[in-house]
């Protein structure tokens, strides 16, 4: 009978420790961990899809929230206290019309963030639930693990401003785009002029020596031209993250986003 109970005690030790093991699986990351600093891409949508299949793009920085679902891009403040995503019912959003059931994602987003959803993270994941829907998001450098800066074709969709990132048809349309060498040769087109020249690459800093053709196009794309080559115009700043590059430049507060082919 000793030894019965002694084989027993060792049995549930060892159920005790298993199911322990199996509880720290499904158990949130440590509750210092928040989302902020980092960017999310929706793998997971339970409830209401996106219109237009999405995915959801969630980036939080300097306690702000940038959100797209494929169509507009809505920034503003946030707070994630208790849990919960906390954003203003104004946030500020680029005023591009899409096709489609595209058109329909800029109001999901805002239905989903506008009833604070709870969030937690287990590992890599961050999973948001509210407005009757549960998201699950992956952090970007595991989803989409950073490009390199050269030799990669890189797409302007975002012009950034000293008050907001701005994305226009006439951009979309135009396709601004950039490909820096291995030997440092710059080439691509800045809307409707083809571009050239050299960039120094010296880690994040980056200085643009820019030159272009002469043609002309319409108002619209000329505009983003000027935008686009004031942006490169000299030394600049260039961080990416995932399959986005930005690139900023502190003389003149401008800047670009762009992404990859």
């Amino acid at each position: 009978m000793p030894a019965t109970r002694m084989w027993c005690g060792v049995l549930l030790a060892a159920v005790a420790l298993g199911v322990a093991g199996c509880s720290s699986n499904t158990r949130p990351s440590d509750k210092g961990v928040t989302p902020m600093g980092k960017t999310y891409v929706s793998t997971d949508v339970k409830g209401s899809p996106i219109p237009g299949g999405g995915p959801l793009t969630l980036s939080f920085k300097d306690n702000r929230i940038s959100a797209n679902a494929g169509c507009n891009t809505a920034t503003g403040p946030v707070t994630l206290d208790g849990h919960v995503v906390t954003t203003t019912d104004n946030m500020a959003s680029t005023l591009m019309a899409c096709p489609g059931d595209l058109a329909y994602a800029d109001q999901w987003v805002q239905g989903f963030l506008s009833s604070s959803p709870d969030w937690k993270i287990y590992g890599s994941n961050l999973i948001l639930t509210g407005n009757g829907q549960t998201v699950t998001l992956r952090d970007r450098q595991v989803a989409q693990p950073p490009k390199p800066l050269i030799g990669t074709t890189w797409i302007v969709d975002g012009l950034i401003r000293p008050d907001a990132t701005v994305r226009s048809r006439a951009l979309d349309e135009a396709r601004p785009a950039i490909t820096i060498a291995a030997d440092n040769t710059l080439s691509g087109s800045a809307g409707c002029n083809s571009i050239t020249g050299n960039a120094e690459v010296n880690g994040k800093d980056v200085t643009f020596h820019v030159a272009t053709t002469k043609m002309m196009c319409d108002a619209d794309v000329m505009a983003v031209e000027a935008e686009v080559l004031q942006a490169l115009d000299g030394k600049t700043t260039t961080s990416i993250d995932g399959d986005t590059l930005t690139i900023r430049n502190t003389a003149n507060n401008t800047g670009l986003e762009l992404r990859v082919e």
